[in-house]
């Protein structure tokens, strides 16, 4: 690898910056480019109907700027426009911008496709950069300068041929980030004095990170400089509009907004030329998970994802947050314990801030699901078990039994070598505990109540036929209860050699009918068993879970 073919990005001269003591504390003015940038970089780009299919879902989202397309460009982006205006599908607070190329012809072809909206933004643009001045168009800085400032005149003549359209301007140096700073302050001064905005009509100046060639830290610093030494910053709108060829774009844009910029434009999930753009929908919900309003409603990410895939035949990532698949999935066991720990004590709490470990928003609030966020593999741990199956199918397992099951699930998982859904899970818990009926199993029996009067005794007898594979015996004993009196039992007739350690219960559903689920643990040869078992009498209940934990013990 030849990294001595690279240069070092230079630093900025910006003394007393000001931007790292800074937070967001409201949401930007957010300008989807879905249609325009994100749909350039589609391997099969988005057809008429599609492309209103994802005008009307960035519209539902609550974006209020959208950037169709180049309709001077292209016969189906000028077609979708012309749909979107005859057929009145733009909402009266929803501005559709357009970009152009600072060519007359092109410009001509523009405002004539934008005829009839009621707003427009017009996004003019050409390439400023050093690399491109000399390389691409061999032109002067000067030349480069009368590109811009001519363009900005024909887009001041040609809005006085539309009056019925209420126009914004907006002027991107291209690759900005490959500009020198002073220079490129000069060529959008230039542009700002032919457009000459004011207070109450500004125009919206983009600074692009077309490429990204820095940290983000150094991109802040352009825009803070860029806002210092700006004349009339009160008149214009400070966008920005960045690309992830590092990976930190999100970064960027955030960085650049404590710098003083007023306006985000991105796409959803990031889609766009090379690595990308910036991804609207994690920056959004990172605001979100501040306590701020994003002013964009992804409550239901999973219809974003529907849409999003049937348009742009592009794929969300598992891995993306706030709306991949397992972002809210935790297969580490010490994660799923805390998660688990997280929600029992959200539901004590009064307090209406979010805390649960690993989690960082509530993944109801992007429409997701609880029994999303767990998922059994080998790295599982007793956690994640028994939040499954308490959260999933209402066994609340004793504490002293999650190892005990969890070795059960991790044994699996290893042998199989898979991931278990939570319906496996339960298969594995009914095979192991509620289906245990060999070699004893209980058929039947009677309690009656045994009174001592001279001892004060109020005791229990019970008679029970008992299942030993193809046998059948009847066992009797006395106790100070049914699960006592039956455990007795068992000992004389030398089928149960164990000690009590522990019994637990509680009812398995809501209501008069529910069933009750019995959880026993016995001690045998020094090994300890826990036995289950369910039934809506919770004599039987409790008497199945001891037959179960003695089975185990004989496995």
């Amino acid at each position: 690898m030849s990294y001595t073919k690279y240069k070092m990005y230079p630093t900025v001269s910006l003394e007393n910056r000001e931007w790292p003591n800074k937070q967001i504390v409201k949401a930007p003015i957010w300008c989807s480019v879905d249609l325009r940038d994100g749909n350039q970089a589609l391997p099969t780009p988005m057809n008429v109907n599609e492309k209103i299919m994802m005008f009307k879902l960035l519209v539902s989202l609550g974006f209020k700027e959208i950037e169709i397309g180049f309709p001077s460009a292209s016969n189906t982006e000028y077609r979708f426009l012309r749909t979107l205006i005859e057929e009145n599908l733009i909402p009266d607070d929803v501005t559709v911008q357009v970009l152009t190329q600072s060519r007359e012809h092109l410009i001509e072809k523009t405002f004539e496709a934008l005829k009839g909206a009621k707003k427009a933004i017009v996004h003019l643009y050409n390439s400023t950069s050093e690399l491109q001045r000399r390389v691409v168009f061999n032109k002067s800085k000067e030349e480069i300068i009368e590109i811009a400032v001519n363009g900005a005149k024909l887009l001041n003549e040609y809005k006085e041929k539309y009056k019925e359209t209420d126009f914004t301007f907006e002027y991107s140096p291209e690759s900005f980030t490959g500009t020198e700073l002073e220079y490129a302050l000069e060529i959008c001064e230039a542009v700002l004095k032919v457009w000459k905005p004011t207070i109450d009509k500004k125009a919206i100046i983009n600074l692009p990170s077309t490429v990204e060639m820095a940290t983000p830290n150094v991109y802040a610093d352009q825009i803070e400089w860029f806002c210092k030494n700006m004349k009339n910053r009160e008149t214009v709108i400070l966008s920005l509009h960045t690309h992830n060829d590092r990976g930190t774009c999100t970064a960027s844009s955030e960085l650049g907004l404590l710098a003083g910029a007023d306006r985000i434009e991105g796409t959803l999930f990031g889609n766009g030329e090379r690595t990308g753009n910036l991804d609207i929908v994690t920056m959004g919900m990172n605001i979100y998970s501040q306590g701020i309003d994003p002013n964009l409603d992804f409550s239901n990410m999973s219809q974003v994802i529907e849409v999003y895939e049937k348009c742009t035949k592009m794929i969300v990532h598992d891995r993306h947050p706030y709306a991949g698949k397992l972002v809210y999935a935790a297969f580490s066991g010490s994660h799923q314990d805390a998660i688990r720990k997280g929600f029992l004590a959200m539901k004590e709490s009064d307090s209406p801030i979010w805390e649960v470990p690993y989690l960082p928003i509530d993944p109801h609030d992007v429409g997701k699901e609880y029994e999303e966020i767990i998922r059994i593999n080998s790295q599982s741990g007793k956690g994640g078990t028994a939040f499954i199956l308490e959260n999933e199918f209402g066994f609340i397992l004793p504490k002293e039994m999650h190892e005990e099951f969890g070795a059960v699930v991790k044994k699996n998982s290893d042998d199989l070598g898979k991931e278990f859904s939570p319906e496996e899970i339960f298969e594995l818990f009914k095979s192991e505990y509620l289906d245990a009926k060999k070699p004893y199993m209980l058929k039947n029996y009677e309690i009656k109540s045994v009174q001592n009067v001279e001892r004060e005794e109020n005791l229990v007898n019970i008679k029970a036929h008992i299942k030993i594979e193809n046998e059948e015996i009847t066992i009797e004993g006395t106790g100070n209860g049914p699960i006592d009196s039956f455990f007795n039992a068992l000992h004389e007739s030398k089928i149960n050699g164990c000690k009590f350690i522990s019994y637990d219960q509680h009812a398995l559903e809501r209501g008069s009918t529910s069933r009750a689920v019995s959880y026993i643990q016995v001690e045998e040869n020094g090994e300890r068993y826990f036995g289950v078992g369910v039934s809506e009498n919770i004599d039987t209940a409790a008497l199945n879970a001891l037959i179960c934990a003695i089975n185990r013990g004989r496995l």
